[in-house]
């Protein structure tokens, strides 16, 4: 697949799994009053599965096998974990953001680690 549609494939997905991420979201903070960054933190984590799934079907051919490439994609998305953690803490605690845009704009920061991890370590090509 060229790069081109790679990516678009995989914002698609990300759109997919942000709708995911995002219901879980607002939920949890809008409607059961847990507080944003323990709000965002459990939607990422629905939304990550969501993603692996749809990527490995449809984003990245591999010949890792789910064990593999799963336990890479954990490694990435604990990562993107961390960020959207310290990003949602900065933006909401320390900047005063409102949750949803501190959101949008940790969503954006996330997906460019996202993205780039995945394409080259996650299910990148084997070497040796």
């Amino acid at each position: 697949m060229s790069l081109p549609r790679q990516i678009s494939t995989f914002f698609g997905v990300g759109l997919i799994s942000l709708g995911a991420d995002y219901g879980v979201f607002l939920l949890l903070t809008e409607f059961l009053g847990v507080e944003p960054v323990a709000g965002a933190l459990a939607g990422y984590m629905v939304g990550g599965l969501v993603n692996y799934l749809l990527n490995r079907a449809h984003t990245f051919t591999t010949e890792r096998n789910h064990v593999q490439a799963g336990l890479r994609f954990m490694s990435v998305m604990a990562v993107g974990f961390s960020l959207t953690g310290l990003f949602m803490w900065l933006f909401t605690q320390q900047l005063g953001v409102p949750a949803i845009l501190a959101r949008l704009a940790t969503t954006g920061i996330v997906f460019v680690w996202n993205f780039s991890a995945h394409k080259f370590w996650t299910f990148g090509e084997r070497r040796g």
